[in-house]
């Protein structure tokens, strides 16, 4: 299971490579398209990145063009799969809240019942 920076790099890179899996990028374009909220520093994209091929999402190739450092990025199997993962693990955590909520209600309800009753 992915950490939340994690995922938000791994929603960057399937946006640009999932229509033709790959893509070629500079870390200075991914921290651009992150959420602006949270500072990331392009060895802390590195670092992800590494972490997230080690893991199979993809295949990290690293080069230079003009000096600058780019990322040949192919997705694999896991890096496919990362949307539906994604969207399936919203699903279960609304899941999850939406039955927190109903049993809060039928608990408060069974109390207002009992204490009528006594």
């Amino acid at each position: 299971m992915l950490n939340r920076r994690e995922t938000e790099i791994m929603k960057v890179i399937y946006g640009l490579c999932h229509e033709k899996g790959v893509s070629l990028i500079s870390p200075a374009e991914i921290i651009d398209m992150l959420p602006p909220k949270k500072k990331y520093t392009e060895e802390q994209v590195e670092d992800i990145l590494q972490e997230l091929a080690l893991d199979d999402y993809f295949e990290l190739l690293s080069s230079e063009r003009k000096g600058e450092k780019m990322y040949v990025i192919s997705l694999r199997s896991n890096g496919y799969a990362f949307k539906r993962g994604y969207v399936q693990m919203r699903r279960d955590a609304f899941g999850k809240i939406f039955w927190a909520v109903i049993s809060a209600v039928v608990a408060f309800a069974v109390g207002v019942i009992l204490k009528r009753i006594f």
